[in-house]
C-alpha cells in the first residue's frame, strides 16, 4: 500500500475529480455525539421517525455498522442556488415553495454512483480493500463524521456549515479499513449569532443545536403521516416540501457556491409553479412528474395535504378558492378535513 499520508492526498484529489467540492478523513470515535443523540432520542424529539431510535447506537459506532472500519472518508457536493429566488417564492403566497435540494433530481443516486466510482478508483491504487458507500442510506451520523473530517461545523440549526462554502451541500461517506491519517476537525464559528433560531417559522429550533423534529416543517411536510396540528398549519405558509429558512438567513451562506449540476436543475417548473397548478395533479401525474425526484417520498396524499395547507394560507384569489373547491369532497377523510380547514380560512 502507498504511504498513508500520500494515499490520503490522492484520495482527496480523486474525490475532486469525481465531482465533490470537499473531502476529508476522520476516525470512528463519536462518544460525545452518541451522548447527544441518546439525549435527543430520550426526549422523543424524533417524532414518528422510529428508525432513529432503533438504530441509535449503530449510528454513532461505525465499527459496529461495518466491522473492520478504521476510517471514514466524508465528501460534500454543492447544490447552491440564488437565495434571492427562494426569498421571492416565499414572499409570493400563491406560489409553492419546495426546499432547494428537492427542485431537481434526487441527489442520492447521483452521489452514490460517484462515491462508488471513487471507491473503485481507490481500489485501483491500493488493490482490494474493505469499504462501504453511504448516502443517507444507513444509520450514519454523517454530520458529526463530516465535522471531524474538517468539512465544516454543526451549526445551531444542526446543519453542517463550511466557512468557505456555507451549508448548501450534500454529504456522503465511504467507510474504509485503511489506516489513513485523519484531518483536523472543523472549529465552530457560529459565535453569538442566532438568526436561524429566530427565523424558524414553527420555533422548531428550541435551543442552540437542538431541533424538535415534531415542529420542523421539513419533518411535517415530508416524514409525518396523517393530519398536521392545526396550530402549526398557519405557520407553514407556502412551504409544501421541506423548509430552508434557517439556511437562507445564515450569514455564512454568502460564501456558498452556486452550481449548475444538470441533475440539480429545477424540474417541472417547480421553482415557479403556483399552488393551484400543483394541487391539480392527480396521482398518475404526480408519479410521472416526480419520477427520479426526492418529492416522491412524500406520496400523493401528503403532497395534496401540504398543498391544501399552503392554499389555506394563500391570498383569497379566485384561483385559490377554485383549486380548493375542486377537492372539497375528496374521498380521503384526512385530506377532506384539511381542504375544509383551508376553505374556512377564506370564509368559503
Amino acid at each position: 500500500m502507498p504511504d498513508p499520508a500520500a494515499l490520503a492526498q490522492r484520495i482527496k484529489a480523486l474525490a475532486r475529480a469525481a465531482g465533490f467540492q470537499r473531502c476529508g478523513i476522520s476516525g470512528i470515535e463519536l462518544g460525545d455525539d452518541e451522548d447527544h443523540l441518546r439525549d435527543w432520542l430520550a426526549q422523543g424529539l424524533y417524532g414518528s421517525m422510529d428508525w432513529m431510535a432503533r438504530h441509535g447506537d449503530k449510528r454513532a459506532r461505525p465499527q459496529e455498522l461495518i466491522p473492520g472500519t478504521l476510517r471514514v472518508v466524508s465528501v460534500g457536493m454543492d447544490y447552491g442556488r440564488d437565495a434571492g429566488e427562494a426569498w421571492d417564492t416565499l414572499a409570493d403566497g400563491e406560489r409553492a415553495y419546495v426546499a432547494r435540494y428537492a427542485l431537481g433530481r434526487d441527489y442520492h443516486k447521483l452521489m452514490r454512483n460517484r462515491l462508488q466510482a471513487l471507491a473503485d478508483d481507490i481500489a485501483s491504487v491500493v488493490g482490494p480493500f474493505g469499504n462501504r458507500v453511504f448516502v443517507d442510506s444507513a444509520p450514519v451520523l454523517e454530520r458529526a463524521l463530516a465535522r471531524n473530517a474538517g468539512l465544516g461545523w454543526i451549526g445551531k440549526h444542526t446543519c453542517l456549515i463550511d466557512k468557505d462554502g456555507g451549508s448548501w451541500f450534500f454529504l456522503g461517506e465511504i467507510y474504509v479499513d485503511l489506516p489513513l491519517p485523519v484531518d483536523a476537525p472543523a472549529g465552530n464559528h457560529c459565535g453569538t449569532c442566532h438568526r436561524c433560531i429566530d427565523i424558524c417559522p414553527t420555533a422548531a429550533i428550541t435551543a442552540p443545536y437542538r431541533l424538535d423534529a415534531r415542529r420542523c416543517i421539513a419533518y411535517l411536510t415530508i416524514e409525518h403521516e396523517g393530519a398536521i396540528d392545526e396550530a402549526l398549519r398557519p405557520l407553514i405558509g407556502n412551504r409544501i416540501f421541506g423548509c430552508d429558512d434557517c439556511q437562507l438567513v445564515c450569514p455564512w451562506n454568502k460564501f456558498a457556491k452556486t452550481t449548475d449540476e444538470p441533475d440539480f436543475r429545477a424540474r417541472n417548473d417547480l421553482d415557479n409553479a403556483t399552488l393551484a397548478q400543483l394541487f391539480a395533479w392527480d396521482e398518475a401525474e404526480f408519479l410521472r412528474r416526480t419520477e427520479g425526484s426526492a418529492i416522491r417520498r412524500s406520496g400523493h396524499v401528503r403532497w395534496l395535504r401540504n398543498l391544501a395547507i399552503a392554499l389555506g394560507n394563500a391570498p383569497s384569489t379566485p384561483e385559490v378558492i377554485a383549486a380548493l373547491d375542486s377537492r372539497r369532497d375528496i374521498d380521503d377523510p384526512m385530506l377532506r378535513e384539511h381542504v375544509q380547514w383551508a376553505l374556512a380560512r377564506h370564509g368559503a
